[in-house]
């Protein structure tokens, strides 16, 4: 495999493709994280909802299928919902700390309005633990404003620009990736950390376009819904594979079936479009919506459930396993970055 050398690949230790699998709640787990790892990629899992004792269950089958023992690091990382961490902060330090004393390679934040609070608690961890490489904490952003506070007063390791085409949540605010991604770069010292781009990324082309235009990575979420090691079921699998380019939506529906209502202001989530994005938008009393969603979850019913998807699900056709994608990518990716260096006269 020809390999990628960029900040990004270097400080994550040398893997041979900028490509990262999204934390993604009630979908990525320690399968799907290391699968992606062993590719070439790197891999998070989602802690999303997940409690202490389900993300170390997440973690020991990441170790397991890496084949590494309890002390070795673990070249995945952990996504957390800064919400979530801050609705409860008394049990907040035991989710972080199970994947700190776990030594992830990685600790992702998005979605909190105290997230400096939680990187303070990570980088104490590490100081006092006496780990020799510290925790790369990623921070996740919607605007030229959050990049600044994540650079200058938190100090990340790493940036993702979050573009209004993201699948699952996001803040409905967002400009587009091609507009917010050289909006961040135009800003960032030449010593900042490396960016990464997120936001309805299929192939390698995609990816190949984002890396021309300045970031070192490309977090795809959607694409890698679409494997074997996904938490998804089949009939949601089955749902993005037949959906079409005009499929999702940005809504607040699903969180508000579901009475998660607690993310920060500003923030919906685009889904494939169905019945029941249709009743909230028509008014139809949120009880009933509820308990057709609800039946619908427990049947696998398409025409209801949720499907988290970004704008992106057209180009995917099929169901592959995680390291099958990872190759197939970086292949792709390849294959139209030689194409671009063609168009350079000398």
């Amino acid at each position: 495999m020809s390999k990628i050398h960029n900040a990004f690949t270097v400080l994550m230790g040398g893997i041979p493709t900028p490509i990262v699998a999204a934390p993604m709640a009630g979908a990525s787990g320690g399968a799907l994280a290391a699968q992606t790892s062993a590719a070439g990629a790197f891999g998070f899992v989602g802690a999303g909802y997940l409690t202490s004792s389900r993300i170390q269950e997440e973690l020991s089958l990441a170790r397991a299928q890496l084949l590494l023992s309890d002390t070795d690091p673990l070249p995945i990382g952990v996504g957390y919902l800064a919400w979530q961490l801050e609705k409860d902060p008394s049990s907040a330090a035991g989710l972080l700390n199970i994947s700190l004393s776990n030594r992830v390679q990685a600790i992702w934040l998005a979605f909190g309005n105290n997230i400096g609070r939680w990187i303070e608690h990570i980088r104490s961890y590490d100081a006092s633990s006496g780990r020799e490489e510290r925790t790369l904490i990623f921070v996740q952003v919607s605007s030229v404003k959050e990049a600044l506070i994540a650079v200058q007063d938190w100090k990340v390791d790493v940036l993702v620009a979050q573009g209004s085409e993201s699948g699952g949540h996001g803040y409905s605010a967002a400009p587009p990736l091609l507009t917010l991604v050289p909006s961040i770069l135009a800003v960032l010292p030449k010593d900042g950390p490396p960016l990464l781009a997120a936001g309805g990324l299929s192939t390698g082309g995609h990816v190949a376009s984002l890396l021309a235009l300045g970031v070192s990575g490309v977090v795809l979420g959607t694409r890698f819904l679409m494997t074997k090691e996904s938490f998804y079921n089949e009939a949601q699998k089955k749902v993005l594979v037949m959906a079409d380019g005009n499929a999702t939506v940005r809504t607040t529906a699903f969180d508000r079936v579901r009475g998660t209502l607690d993310w920060p202001e500003g923030v919906d989530g685009r889904a494939i479009y169905n019945k029941t994005v249709k009743d909230v938008d028509d008014g139809v009393e949120l009880e009933i919506v509820r308990e057709n969603f609800n039946r619908a979850t427990q049947d696998r019913n398409p025409d209801r459930m949720l499907v988290w998807a970004g704008t992106g699900v057209d180009l995917v056709t099929e169901i592959q396993t995680a390291q099958d994608v990872v190759r197939e990518l970086h292949a792709d990716m390849m294959k139209h970055l030689s194409f671009v260096s063609t168009l350079i006269a000398t």
